[in-house]
């Protein structure tokens, strides 16, 4: 592994099928790109289990656990029960990725809120932070965090929205994770948030196979690529990469626990 170097990608979902031909070479590029640590998160119950599985197979996975948005249609009646037995196992550092999606719509706003606000409850109740997947749906999310996440430390996933909104987010006491759209030239706003935010608030994440930074646009998405996110933002904030790298490390100890 690159020695200098200790990075952490805190958003990948390796378990997809796009990664069944290649899975360990990815993980060695990733070692090698200087990734140290990978957090593999579930939005469903089987990918949730396929998290755990992962973490407990690859020392510098760990796991986040729960359902999306676009998921929580037709759930068993004990699903959150299921995601309660998950979130105990060994490696799993927060509840997520849980909140709204507005874009795809797949399930109604009520279903989606009653999800998110469960498993809110359920993060305090085992004292884990949670992984927030907002998605045109700014508003909603900012009113059910204010209302129900008290005492809860979270993330938001591949934050996108204006300096309001990000406020907002950090009012909150919410971390900020940057993914592959930070490093697109045409993205000035996403550019400012990541000058702006508190450099004890941010994070970097690949979420991969998805959002493959530039120049990989377009492209599978994998953890290594976690580098180039962090050299764009230290550039944007005008910090060495080392210096980033070290920030990011410590948030992310700080609100997963590590």
């Amino acid at each position: 592994m690159n020695d200098t170097l200790h990075l952490i990608d805190t958003h990948a979902h390796l378990g997809a099928a796009q990664f069944d031909a290649d899975r360990t070479a990815v993980l060695e590029r990733a070692r090698a790109t200087g990734v140290a640590r990978i957090v593999e998160i579930g939005y469903d119950l089987a990918t949730s289990r396929a998290a755990v599985a992962l973490a407990s197979q690859h020392e510098p996975i760990y796991a986040v656990v729960g359902v999306q948005p676009n998921h929580v249609a037709d759930l068993p009646g004990d699903w959150l029960e299921q995601v309660r037995v998950l979130a105990q196992q060994p490696k799993v550092i927060a509840i997520g990725e849980i909140g709204f999606d507005y874009y795809w719509n797949a399930a109604p706003a009520d279903v989606q809120e009653a999800c998110f606000r469960a498993q809110l409850d359920l993060a305090r109740d085992l004292r884990l932070p949670v992984v927030i997947h907002s998605r045109d749906a700014h508003a909603d999310t900012i009113r059910v965090l204010r209302e129900a996440a008290h005492g809860l430390s979270g993330i938001m996933h591949s934050f996108s929205g204006d300096w309001a909104y990000a406020r907002a987010c950090l009012d909150i006491g919410f971390y900020l994770s940057f993914s592959g759209p930070v490093t697109f030239p045409k993205a000035v706003a996403l550019h400012d948030i990541a000058r702006r935010a508190p450099l004890d608030r941010i994070l970097i994440e690949t979420d991969s196979p998805y959002l493959a930074p530039h120049p990989f646009r377009g492209k599978r998405n994998e953890p290594a690529y976690v580098r180039l996110i962090a050299e764009r933002v230290a550039t944007l904030r005008s910090l060495s990469l080392d210096d980033l790298a070290k920030a990011v490390w410590r948030n992310a100890e700080a609100v997963f626990g590590l």
